[in-house]
């Protein structure tokens, strides 16, 4: 009798609940080697490839395309290749949950060995060999692990084309057919940027010219009595670019102008799971309105002195470094449970990036050793990770206070959240020219509003107060 195993998704190495399936790469029935690609899933964090435990034969998935699956839940059902050698259950490298050493990083304690975290500015703690070297046994983060050594993710070939999960994912959000779209990644990879061309485009749409869409590996499982499938009386008839949409309108279909809903009754829309990168902002948000007693106070920096034109992002983190040495106590860590506050040396910095699929915040490690040049490259380096989902998770966690630049789009002052352990977080409204009174008349300023959030249970008032000023002298000078 064939030795059947259920596969359970194993901690994706980010302290996560769930994950989202992307893309199944392996189908129901066919046969897989031990460590070849599974199936893609979406974290908060990024999408990863889920290597198979087993060398056998698939014979159940447990979710399709865009299901939630709880850690630690049954994704797969294998039968079991009894001619093949299969990793032990305890071997090193196997997909099982294990105890996980906790992580440097934000919401940690204080070595008690008095040893010193210095984070590097690839992530990560500096060993003193040098170089962060990482082992994340038991667990799966964009990487196989095989015994002790670790293969980074590459590109897997399904279906005759070459691509990571990132970009698989991205071409399914834009409904791009990978198979039409022109390689231009080394060895013939579909990169990111080939995908957003060819959905800007036009020219690798998943859509039919006869307006029937393709269907996805999620339909194909959920099948015609799936509670997604849209009912046919919504569909109408096809748009000029081959897709139906659905038709409103002020008439009923006798005719008669439509009657209005009576105000008892509450409009209704179709709710929509949060996933991914959103669905942990949603727990990350509601953990810091419970935990964080946040207080804001804004002014405005002058920036009448300053001398030609200058890159606002970097002088606005070089006056937060300024003020973080001024006052360190908001440039901290503080644990609710056991009051204690950890003030840190250094500055690593995050910043919040705003994407589509949600709000992510990268930490530009070292803040304070870099100069304006540093400061500009490595804000440039996280913006094109998040973009194309390459960032380490290492890389949006560990930050000692943040920073929020909305004003780049709206909005002069804002309530900016703090996020736990953090103490802090400044938020930057957009710029703009005001009437300034100055002796024997007025002038026109540009101002930068500052609004800056703080958890009150770990800084007083004026602490907060002198770190916001240290930030306004900072951004007044010359250059």
């Amino acid at each position: 009798m064939a030795d059947n195993k259920t596969f359970h998704l194993p901690d994706l190495g980010e302290g996560l609940p769930d994950a989202t399936i992307v893309e199944w790469l392996v189908k129901e029935g066919d046969s897989v080697k031990l460590d070849a690609p599974l199936v893609s899933m979406e974290t908060a964090k990024a999408v990863v490839e889920v290597p198979s435990p087993f060398t056998g034969k698939l014979l159940k998935q447990h979710g399709a395309a865009g299901d939630v699956i709880v850690t630690g839940a049954a994704l797969a059902e294998f039968e079991l290749d009894p001619k093949a050698k299969q990793r032990a259950d305890n071997a090193a490298g196997g997909h099982h949950h294990a105890p996980a050493e906790p992580a440097k990083g934000a919401g940690t304690p204080v070595p008690v060995n008095g040893d010193k975290v210095i984070a590097s500015d690839e992530g990560g703690e500096i060993k003193k060999g040098g170089t962060a070297d990482r082992e994340d046994e038991g667990t799966v983060v964009g990487a196989m692990v095989s015994s002790n050594q670790v293969i980074v993710e590459q590109a897997a070939s399904v279906g005759g084309v070459k691509a990571v999960p990132a970009v698989r994912a991205m071409a399914r959000k834009l409904k791009v057919d990978l198979t039409r779209v022109a390689p231009s990644g080394a060895g013939g990879v579909v990169t990111m940027q080939d995908v957003k061309n060819a959905a800007a485009a036009g020219i690798a749409s998943l859509l039919s010219p006869s307006g029937g869409g393709a269907r996805s590996a999620g339909a194909e499982h959920r099948g015609v009595g799936s509670r997604d499938a849209v009912p046919s009386s919504a569909l109408r008839t096809p748009s000029p670019g081959g897709r139906r949409e659905e038709q409103r309108s002020t008439v009923s279909q006798s005719g008669k102008p439509m009657r209005t809903t009576p105000p008892t009754v509450a409009a209704t829309g179709q709710p929509e799971q949060l996933k991914g990168v959103r669905r942990n902002m949603a727990r990350v948000m509601a953990q810091a309105h419970a935990e964080v007693v946040q207080t804001t106070i804004v002014d405005d920096a002058d920036l009448h002195q300053w001398l030609g034109k200058q890159d606002i992002t970097s002088r606005t983190i070089r006056a937060i470094v300024a003020a973080c040495k001024t006052e360190p106590a908001l440039n901290a860590w503080f644990d609710g449970q056991n009051l204690t506050l950890t003030k840190h040396p250094h500055v690593d910095l995050g910043i919040a990036v705003d994407t589509p699929d949600g709000l992510f915040v990268p930490a530009l490690r070292n803040a304070d050793m870099l100069d304006a040049r540093g400061l500009r490259e490595g804000i440039n380096r996280l913006r094109a990770q998040v973009e194309d989902r390459s960032i380490p998770a290492s890389e949006l966690t560990g930050y000692t206070i943040s920073l929020s630049n909305f004003g780049m789009f709206a909005g002069r002052y804002g309530t900016v959240v703090v996020v736990p352990p953090c103490v802090a977080i400044v938020g930057v409204g957009k710029l703009s020219h005001d009437v300034v009174a100055v002796i024997g008349g007025i002038e026109v300023h540009r101002r930068l509003p500052i609004s800056l959030t703080f958890d009150h249970r770990a800084a007083t008032g004026g602490e907060a107060a002198r770190f916001l000023k240290a930030i306004l002298d900072d951004l007044a000078l010359p250059q």
